[in-house]
């Protein structure tokens, strides 16, 4: 927890990139904006095309935000003020459906990584261990029990609940959007929430402070296949398709740019990533990040490509009442040709 007031400092101008390239590169370099819900490995290629110099070799002069949350993220690239966002893929799936042109430009992830329960400790102790048991369970006014997501309609709750849903477990809790990293565990250290969903480095950290145990793990592969079936993808990067049109070029060099920040990932040890990416994710502890990267490592999508099988897959997660999306086919919404460019000029 050392690093909160360097992170609390984060929406920087991208830094490094090769010496040679960048007294010739600065004068034509193209400003833009990539923005991220929090801070948290899951966001990772973007923090390490800053970092390493990736944003700034292919030309752009970028600056990272965080949004707050994925519905943040996605609000801020609907009203032009980013050209890019990472997110859950129902994101640009909800701009397609409002007639927003959402595009997915790159896929991330081969499964979440984000989908894990971490109840509090004390629940935990009173020998509640399964979700069953959990739904039964009621707060002490009487209320349904708590569990809090990062946003509501983001990619926690979008697989969380649908996690509940094939167990007839969703309408037995109540679901709140809680925020970045520091509310998020703020709000299971005070017992506001009963429930958090995340990924390895918060629960880690929970751990780490007493506060939270694991519940359930949605992340691991063998519950992953039996309620979804494989390969789907759950994290994109996403646009416009007027952001697209308007620069095109620019587009492409985002593109680029997050295609070689996945091989280097992909190339690279996690105390490396941890390393570089560290600035943007203080304010949870280094061995909790660690595992974070390490089990990202594991899911990522490193050929960055969505096929109709693993598109088919995730059609019965994304088009529910529970996110309101209508049906869309991939030519709707995955616009494949940039990344198909940048593997062609960086081969994996």
């Amino acid at each position: 927890m050392a690093h909160v007031s360097r992170r609390s400092a984060l929406t920087i101008i991208a830094a490094g990139g090769a010496a040679a390239f960048s007294r010739r590169a600065r004068a034509a370099d193209s400003a833009g904006r990539a923005i991220y819900p929090v801070a948290v490995p899951l966001y990772q290629t973007h923090f390490v095309a800053d970092r390493i110099g990736f944003f700034k070799e292919a030309g752009l002069d970028c600056k990272l935000i965080q949004g707050g949350s994925g519905v943040k993220t996605r609000e801020i690239i609907a009203s032009s003020q980013g050209d890019i966002g990472i997110g859950d893929i129902t994101h640009p799936m909800q701009l397609a459906n409002r007639g927003r042109g959402g595009r997915v430009l790159m896929p991330v992830d081969t499964r979440s990584g984000a989908v894990m329960f971490i109840i509090r400790k004390d629940l935990k102790d009173q020998g509640i261990n399964t979700l069953e048991a959990f739904t039964q369970w009621k707060r002490p006014d009487g209320r349904k029990p708590i569990v809090s997501v990062s946003s509501l309609g983001g990619t926690n709750h979008v697989w969380a609940s649908y996690y509940m849903e094939t167990m007839g477990l969703d309408d037995k809790v109540t679901w709140i959007g809680t925020g970045n990293v520091d509310t998020m565990l703020g709000s299971l250290k005070s017992k506001q929430v009963d429930i958090l969903v995340s990924g390895l480095s918060l629960l880690k950290e929970s751990q780490e402070q007493g506060w939270g145990e694991l519940l359930f793990d949605g992340t691991d592969q063998a519950i992953w296949n039996k309620h979804i079936g494989g390969k789907v993808p759950v994290t994109s990067h996403f646009t416009l398709q007027s952001t697209i049109d308007e620069d095109p070029a620019k587009m492409q060099a985002f593109v680029t740019a997050l295609w070689r920040a996945t091989q280097w990932i992909k190339a690279h040890t996690p105390e490396q990533i941890y390393d570089a990416i560290e600035p943007y994710v203080g304010s949870t502890s280094r061995s909790a990040n660690l595992l974070e990267i390490t089990a990202l490592q594991k899911v990522a999508d490193y050929d960055a490509t969505i096929d109709a099988a693993s598109f088919a897959r995730g059609e019965k997660v994304w088009f529910r009442e529970m996110t309101g999306i209508k049906p869309l086919t991939i030519a709707d919404v995955v616009s494949p040709g940039f990344v198909e460019a940048a593997r062609k000029a960086y081969p994996g």
